[in-house]
């Protein structure tokens, strides 16, 4: 959520800004701005009231210790009317401040100098391309294919127990699946990030603390007996640890993970693009996170690319980096790097991984803040990235490692797969 003291200061900068995303705020800026003035209108008054409430009240106790009983009584009545004021002030600036808020929730982040006016992903930027489009001897079996051929994801089984986008993954799929979770863990906690478990539903307020909600409310499953969501991402419970804290200086850099599956409708999805594991409702996924220091912001966001940059590398993937432009900048985000592999047998790219930096928009929302060296508090900055979600990763690998006598797993995974072929 933008500040409401950088709304008031930057009416036009907030509304230019915001023109990336092709989105025209003026009407919903000025709303804002019009009763964020009542409210402090309104807030003044009360505290003129109570104030004045305060010192009536003191002085009925003094003027009945004084035996001026008259004088006490005829204060005492006046604070009658002046509790009612109070109590209906108390109603306005509760009910500005709800408006203001929901007003608040509807304006995205502020993207970065760095983003591009774009209306779609047709206008991302290209950062940077590593490797080259693998050639085949013979005919390439799209990853659904190859599953069904060497029975790794069972698509129609996961169809039958829960419904489409849910597959099961058996024998050496499985494996893959939790060598590639494996992998991934142990090299977060190499660069330093402590791994946490969480738990996969959340609560609304840690939901609206990371900006999923009220933004994507219909793109999450909703538990209606217990008021509590399926996570999309492992970003909501470990970015909601820091909810409503106040670290103790500036002094403070922390870095965390977590393997969680993650659970999203994908609601209005379909086509030949969605097909396999392409985008499912169910799937696996290690998020690293980063609360920063605004200085550190970013340095954090960089060395978070170089670290999913290294694990695609390290899987000798062909991939390429992104910088979204406004248009196709996540709800909550100031900046996003994109990273796709190339699916050479549906010859086509895949997102595997966004590496977005956030800013104070969600630790304004959270209330996470940090003592600086003159006492006061200030906002943190946080980030988060995929490192790396699965379904395109397993697509990937067994599309472009396919050979006449089998899948050929990378040497990095081969320790943890405990073989080094699929056949």
């Amino acid at each position: 959520m933008i500040e409401i003291q950088r709304i008031r200061a930057d009416r036009e900068g907030i509304i230019e800004g915001l023109k990336k995303r092709n989105l025209d705020v003026t009407p919903i800026v000025d709303s804002i701005l019009e009763k964020d003035s009542s409210w402090r209108t309104t807030k003044n008054e009360l505290e003129t009231i109570s104030s004045e409430l305060n010192k009536i009240s003191k002085s009925v106790g003094e003027l009945f210790q004084q035996g001026k009983q008259a004088e006490a009584n005829e204060a005492k009545t006046q604070t009658v009317s002046l509790k009612e004021m109070e109590a209906s002030l108390k109603e306005v600036v509760s009910s500005l401040e709800e408006e203001i808020k929901l007003l608040m929730y509807q304006l995205p982040n502020v993207p970065n100098e760095l983003v591009k006016i774009g209306k779609s992903e047709e206008d991302n930027e290209i950062i940077e391309e590593v490797g080259s489009k693998h050639v085949f001897s013979g005919v390439a079996l799209p990853h659904w294919e190859i599953c069904s051929k060497y029975n790794l994801v069972d698509f129609e089984l996961g169809v039958k127990i829960t419904g489409a986008g849910f597959p099961i993954y058996r024998g050496k799929g499985a494996k893959l699946q939790r060598a590639l979770i494996s992998f991934f863990l142990d090299e977060a906690g190499k660069a330093g990030f402590e791994e946490i478990i969480p738990p996969l539903v959340v609560n609304e307020a840690s939901g609206i603390g990371t900006g999923q909600l009220p933004d994507k409310e219909g793109q999450m499953y909703y538990i209606k007996e217990d008021d509590l969501y399926l996570i999309p991402t492992a970003e909501v419970p470990l970015t909601n640890i820091y909810r409503d804290v106040i670290l103790p200086n500036e002094d403070f850099s922390i870095k965390i993970t977590g393997y969680t599956p993650c659970f999203r409708r994908e609601a209005g999805s379909y086509g030949a693009h969605v097909r396999g594991l392409n985008r499912l409702h169910q799937f696996d996924k290690v998020e690293i996170v980063r609360i920063e220091h605004p200085d550190n912001s970013e340095k954090a966001l960089n060395e978070m690319v170089e670290h999913v940059r290294q694990l695609l590398s390290k899987l000798g993937l062909h991939y390429r980096i992104l910088r979204l432009c406004g248009g196709d900048t996540g709800f909550a985000s100031a900046m996003t790097y994109d990273f796709e592999v190339y699916s050479a047998a549906q010859e086509k790219w895949l997102e595997v991984s966004s590496v977005s930096r956030f800013d104070t928009f969600q630790s304004n929302r959270l209330k996470l803040r940090y003592k600086t060296n003159d006492k006061k508090t200030a906002l943190c900055h946080t980030l988060n990235g995929s490192a790396l979600a699965l379904p395109r990763i397993v697509a990937a690998l067994l599309e472009n490692n396919q050979t006449e006598d089998g899948i050929i797993i990378p040497d990095i995974l081969r320790k943890y797969t405990g073989f080094d072929k699929i056949n």
